[in-house]
């Protein structure tokens, strides 16, 4: 009788094995639930990259930049593209530095065409701001205009393409916007987009008012901030010499590439490419 209860209590050599492959299984996944927060901490931190913020310029509006949003968000960039105003340099650096106020953690700043008189002025003196990367765009110097840098550099068709449209102003009087003529609209602005786009692009277009041009800038953050500069060299709108000559000025890390203006539309993989360089040499 005793005999038997033994066998019955005493467990067999294999159900000894299993039960210690069990508890073996248990302690390792008990270990990795411990240790798995810190191991991924290090490398998740290290790898977090810069918010992208993408401010259009004149004529367009953010959707100008979907080709490269779906580039930078591919690439594990948070981004974001917000409207630009297009009243003026003062009041739309005012908007966009406002704007930038809540984008946490470290900027790269890119700007198209008037898109990057915005930025100079808005990144002034915001440490969060991190690269300006200009993209067929004005980098003017304190107390510059657009016009003033226009005459100096004559050879754009695009000023002869645009049609002054009126406005009441808020405060009474009457302001001046300006717009392309839809017929120009191809030629003068995106010469290497097809037309069935670029007929879209000139129904949809936003103004510019043509106060802007007569306005002195205030403020140059590229004077500070590390920058870079995307010159295109079939533009019509910004006469290649003039974008190399701001660029140069600028001290920025520069490339050029065979486009019209409306390069992020043409070639949104050069720019995307630029922007993730400035990204990654700001981030070390």
């Amino acid at each position: 009788m005793k005999a038997k209860m033994k066998r019955v209590l005493r467990p067999s050599r294999r159900r000894v094995s299993a039960l210690a492959a069990v508890a073996g299984v248990a302690a390792l996944s008990l270990a990795s639930m411990t240790s798995a927060p810190a191991a991924t901490a290090g490398p998740a931190a290290q790898a977090a990259k810069p918010t992208v913020v993408l401010v259009h310029g004149a004529f367009a509006d953010s959707s100008s930049w979907n080709s490269v949003i779906t580039r930078l968000r591919h690439d594990g960039y948070p981004v974001v593209a917000p409207a630009n105003p297009l009243r003026g340099v003062a009041g739309d650096s005012d908007y966009l530095e406002s704007y930038l106020k809540s984008v946490k953690g470290p900027v790269v700043l890119v700007g198209h065409s008037y898109g990057g008189s915005v930025i100079s002025d808005a990144a002034a003196g915001n440490p969060e701001v991190k690269a300006l990367v200009y993209i067929a765009a004005f980098v003017p110097d304190k107390a510059e205009t657009l016009a003033e840098l226009g005459d100096r550099f004559p050879g754009a068709t695009l000023p002869s393409a645009l049609n002054a449209v009126p406005y009441p102003l808020p405060g009474g009087g009457t302001g001046t916007d300006l717009y392309v003529q839809k017929d120009k609209f191809h030629d003068a602005f995106a010469a290497d987009v097809p037309r069935s786009v670029t007929d879209i692009m000139a129904v949809t277009q936003r103004p510019l008012a043509a106060s802007v041009f007569d306005e002195k800038t205030t403020k140059t953050a590229w004077k500070t901030i590390p920058s870079w500069d995307l010159v295109t060299t079939q533009d019509h709108a910004i006469a290649p010499a003039e974008q190399r000559f701001m660029a140069k000025r600028a001290h920025a890390h520069t490339i050029e590439v065979n486009s019209s203006h409306a390069v992020a539309i043409s070639h949104p993989g050069t720019v995307t490419r630029l922007v993730e360089q400035a990204a990654r040499a700001t981030s070390k």
